[in-house]
């Protein structure tokens, strides 16, 4: 199970995440995401996904629900294209997308983005470090990801940010 404390300008309270990754097969896992607002002492928000990788494609395609406690219960679907910019892999171009709709079929939110991520192995003894530079496309807000071994801060053009740390 991998776990995370969680902090941003969103909640302001710490929460802890878990998510837990079962393999179906080679390319297909059911993943279960779970968050615990520890200001309220109350779960904050859980999802199932089955999510399943198209190696030949360097593609993932996801299906499943989400629980969020603002917005309730919602249908989501998700998919990720990855092309490779420079030839050890270390430098590439995603391009993702996330569907949700409400139980009623209703109401729909679409989020997207197109991104360079460029993985830094060993940029000092036993550092590595991740930068990613995206363009959220539905709200037109350009952000940024920067990942140290355990710690990530994003951060975008609106003012929002977010702290991570993998525990």
């Amino acid at each position: 199970m991998e776990t995370s404390l969680r902090y941003g300008e969103d909640s302001k309270a710490l929460r802890i995440h878990a998510k837990e990754k079962l393999q179906i097969d080679s390319n297909t896992y059911f993943q279960v995401h779970g968050e615990l607002d520890t200001k309220l002492g109350q779960p904050s928000s859980s999802s199932a996904i089955i999510r399943h990788f198209y190696p030949n494609l360097s593609a993932t395609l996801g299906v499943g629900v989400r629980y969020d406690k603002r917005e309730k219960l919602r249908y989501t679907i998700s998919a990720k294209k990855t092309f490779p910019v420079t030839l050890d892999g270390f430098l590439n171009f995603k391009i993702k997308g996330v569907c949700d709709v409400d139980k009623e079929f209703k109401e729909r939110k679409s989020r997207g983005a197109a991104e360079f991520s460029w993985n830094l192995f060993n940029f000092q003894k036993d550092q590595d470090i991740r930068l990613r530079l995206g363009y959220e496309i539905f709200e037109q807000v350009p952000y940024l990801q920067i990942r140290e071994n355990n710690w990530t801060i994003n951060a975008d053009y609106k003012g929002r940010w977010n702290v991570r740390y993998d525990l």
